[in-house]
Parts: C-alpha cells; sequence; structure tokens
C-alpha cells in the first residue's frame, strides 16, 4: 500500500497539472459514472490528502475521496488522453480530445497545448463527498507529519497511555496517519527504538525526536518521489557498498533486509509478522529498554 508521502506527491501533481481548470471527468469503467457526470466540466478548485487518504476540491460540487488501497493507481500524462486501458474508474483531462475519427494533424489542431490527463485504476475508495463527510473522514485519522497543521501532539497523548507497542501504534491511522511499513521500519531503527517497546514506555524527548525525523523524511519522500532513510555517511558511496536492488528503490537500513547485515554494526537484520504485517529491526542497534519508565 502506498505510504502518506506517494498521496501527498499525488495531490502535488493534481494541483500542478489541473488547479484552477476545468476538466473533462469521465468513469470509463462505468463503477464512478454518476459522481464523473457532476464533476464533468467543473473547476479543480483544491487538492490535498491526509495520511493515505486523497481528496480533490470540485467547490459546490463537492470533494473526490479516493483511497488507493493496496492495488489503487494514478498514471499521469500530457497531451491529449488516449483511449482508456484497463479499468479506469475516473479520468480527469483539460484540453480537448479528438473524436475516434480524427486523426494526425487534423485532430492535434483541436489539441490543448497544455492538456493533461490523470487516470485512476483500482482504488479501494472513490466516492463523491460532501464537506462535512470529509472533516468526518480527518476527525478519526491521527497526526499526518506532512500536513502543517500537526505537530505530532495528538499522537503522543495516545502513545503515552498505550501499552501496545510503538511499532503497531505507528502503523494505527488513527494514531498517526500517513506512516507505512517502510517509515515504520526505518525511523525506529535510526533512532534506536525496540519495535516491541510499548508506548507508554517511550519519553517524550523520543517521541519527539521520531516525528522530527518523520516530517523531515517524509518531505524528502514527496519531493523525491522515493523513500531514502540512510544517512549521508551510510550511502552506498560513502561506505563502498553496492547498491539496494529492490521494487521499491530508494536506500534503507532494516525494511525487507532480513537476514542480510546490518549498515551499522553488522549483526543479522531480523523479521517478525507483528499485526499482520512484516517487522525489520536490528536487535543489537534497537536494543530492548529493560526497566519500563513511566511516560514524561
Amino acid at each position: 500500500m502506498p505510504e502518506g508521502h506517494t498521496i501527498h506527491r499525488l495531490a502535488q501533481d493534481c494541483r500542478d497539472r489541473f488547479a484552477g481548470r476545468a476538466v473533462r471527468a469521465s468513469s470509463p469503467q462505468g463503477k464512478f459514472s454518476d459522481g464523473a457526470a457532476l464533476l464533468d466540466g467543473q473547476v479543480l478548485t483544491g487538492a490535498e490528502a491526509h495520511g493515505k487518504h486523497l481528496f480533490l476540491g470540485f467547490g459546490p460540487a463537492g470533494w473526490v475521496h479516493v483511497h488507493l488501497g493496496l492495488y489503487g493507481k494514478v498514471t499521469f500524462g500530457t497531451g491529449p488522453a488516449p483511449a482508456p486501458v484497463g479499468a479506469v474508474r475516473l479520468r480527469l483531462a483539460t484540453g480537448a480530445t479528438a473524436s475516434p475519427e480524427e486523426d494526425g494533424p487534423a485532430a492535434d489542431a483541436h489539441y490543448d497545448a497544455d492538456a493533461h490527463y490523470a487516470d485512476l485504476r483500482g482504488p479501494t475508495a472513490c466516492e463523491l463527498i460532501t464537506e462535512g463527510e470529509k472533516r468526518a473522514i480527518h476527525d478519526r485519522l491521527g497526526d499526518d507529519p506532512l500536513r502543517a497543521s500537526d505537530d505530532g501532539s495528538g499522537a503522543w497523548a495516545r502513545i503515552s497511555r498505550s501499552r501496545t507497542s510503538i511499532a503497531a501504534l505507528l502503523m494505527d491511522q488513527k494514531v498517526i496517519s500517513g506512516v507505512g511499513n517502510v517509515y515504520r521500519a526505518e525511523v525506529l531503527f535510526r533512532h534506536g527504538i525496540d519495535p516491541y517497546r510499548p508506548g507508554r514506555d517511550l519519553t517524550r524527548s523520543e517521541w519527539d525526536a521520531i516525528w522530527a525525523d518523520l516530517v523531515a523524511l517524509m518531505r524528502e519522500g514527496v519531493r523525491n518521489n522515493r523513500i531514502d532513510t540512510v544517512r549521508p555517511e551510510h550511502t552506498p558511496e560513502a561506505m563502498g557498498r553496492p547498491p539496494r536492488v529492490d521494487d521499491h528503490g530508494g536506500e534503507v537500513y532494516v525494511y525487507r533486509r532480513a537476514a542480510q547485515r546490518c549498515h551499522i554494526c553488522a549483526d543479522e537484520v531480523r523479521a517478525a509478522v507483528l499485526a499482520g504485517r512484516n517487522l525489520f529491526w536490528c536487535a543489537r542497534c534497537q536494543p530492548p529498554v529493560a526497566v519500563s519508565a513511566p511516560a514524561r
């Protein structure tokens, strides 16, 4: 499932391509035909993200709420939108599109030189909602490191009282929104936190450092459209090691590196299943805390 930086990047990409412009909306797959009909010809007034939820604003018409889930994907293109391929739930496009019988230079004359399109496929949710329904979604989500209005204090209020492991809490979208398996594993490693430590055993200073690091890492994720978590001194170039080869891209410390050597201490990276998700950590770099300390 895409992590929060991907959804914030999608919101940014939608603003760059469509904000302030009337869009053509359609549902080639047919599952969002009624909603698309209400949006067709409307101006995109805003695009924002909260955790793994994307919201596209269309003024009085409401908001399109999208949750990609495990299989959802958004693809962008420039120029005239081609015939849709696959199950496109929602297509947004600017500029005129040639009719099927048009082709070549005659069709090109109808095209907007600054035309864009976006296709949404396979989302868990794609629905047209009201402002009140949008607010209800925000209200049930936790602090998001990429939202300027959030500072991590709401997440701390829940973490500091919880016996649940910090690894599980970081994946609970009601506690902190947008953090997925990669950021969870990596930020705990970067701060030497045992993933099984109960939330209430963290100190406030430890949490503040984790939050600040998530803000910085996820902003870089938005900027680069990939997750890189290793510090400059631990890059392949600095350490003389081979670069990571993985379909997730980016350089990491422990994520999906089970049974490989830790970049820092050379111990074997461990893996386990926690709450149905794979967990990765280094037992030497992230040792358990022997004595439970009161949260403060």
